[in-house]
């Protein structure tokens, strides 16, 4: 039987912040039973193409292997960021077609052990 603080969500944050202490990227999203979920992703436009939203998502999953999880999920649409996601070794493990309609909205996950 599962322990009671298994099935506690714990809130996961990482961020970025340029010279002037301003927040110019960041990941949030949760670990829960042994996976991280990321919520959300972003960096500034202006600093976009330069590998930082690699460095805060493996910051991620370093941060998700210290809570003892061995997996990753997340979420994106056919506009986004679908390539660099899979590039990061992330796999589509389903697929919500027409949803906003035109696009497709993936489901996507990754096996973070060592």
């Amino acid at each position: 039987m599962a322990q009671q603080d298994d099935d506690i969500a714990y809130p996961l944050g990482v961020f970025m912040r340029d010279a002037q202490g301003e927040i110019v990227g960041g990941l949030v999203g949760k670990t829960h039973w042994g996976w991280l979920f990321v919520s959300h992703l972003w960096v500034a436009e202006s600093l976009r193409g330069q590998g930082y939203g690699k460095q805060l998502l493996l910051k991620a999953e370093q941060a998700a292997k210290q809570r003892s999880c061995s997996h990753a999920y997340l979420d994106t649409f056919s506009f986004q960021a679908l390539g660099f996601y899979q590039s990061l070794g992330y796999q589509i493990f389903g697929v919500l077609p027409d949803y906003p309609p035109g696009h497709e909205r993936y489901f996507l996950q990754k096996q973070i052990e060592n």
